[in-house]
């Protein structure tokens, strides 16, 4: 009889299901299968990345600016309202 293991002391009855169903279903003989190949990390562009960041940074306050209060309040409440519709 194997000897038991400390991990699995820690296990819930989720994992050890699992675990069991998975000893039981493994063919013995079949090679693991190996992982998906991952994709090549896309490389961007550096001058493309620091015009993105100087708008992002400008956006919302130079957007505040040219709202008038009224326009202000009506979005804040729009806002509010699509918070509490969510839940």
């Amino acid at each position: 009889m194997p000897k038991r293991s400390s991990n699995r002391r820690n296990e819930d009855a989720n994992q050890a299901a699992f675990r069991v169903v998975r000893e039981l279903t493994r063919d013995r003989d079949e090679a693991q299968p190996s992982p998906p190949p991952k994709k090549p990390a896309r490389k961007k562009n550096p001058a493309a990345v620091a015009l993105g960041k100087l708008g992002g940074r400008k956006g919302g306050k130079a957007r505040a600016e040219r709202l008038t209060p009224e326009q202000r309040r009506e979005i804040a409440r729009k806002a509010a309202r699509a918070r509490w519709d969510r839940e």
